[in-house]
């Protein structure tokens, strides 16, 4: 059973970083991508990371957003640093393309100001 498990979220100041983990079960990773959805936005593709390490993340987010693999613990990583109350949200991993199967229930990052 394919599972994907998110965490490492929470409450943080405006200024402050987090390190989000997305741990798979039931497949091994491959290409993967950190998403978020923020309050009455849609979803939105925040990184990817090819199944070499190549990683792309989404323009506005350039300079802040790290997104890694260890294939051997079958997680990927997102390092955000100088958190913005606009990065507000569920923070979710996928596969890249996204699996419509394969959505858990997300990580909260509250941002403070």
């Amino acid at each position: 059973q394919v599972q994907l498990v998110e965490s490492g979220g929470g409450l943080v100041q405006a200024g402050g970083s987090r390190r989000l983990s997305c741990a798979a079960s039931g497949f091994n990773i491959g290409a993967m991508a950190w998403y978020r959805q923020a309050p009455g936005k849609q979803r939105e593709f925040v990184a990817r990371i090819s199944i070499t390490g190549v990683t792309s993340v989404a323009n506005s987010l350039r300079g802040r957003f790290t997104i890694a693999r260890d294939d051997a613990k079958n997680t990927i990583y997102l390092q955000i640093n100088n958190l913005r109350p606009e990065d507000t949200a569920v923070y979710y991993c996928n596969t890249q393309p996204p699996n419509s199967n394969y959505w858990g229930q997300g990580t909260q990052v509250t941002v403070s100001s």
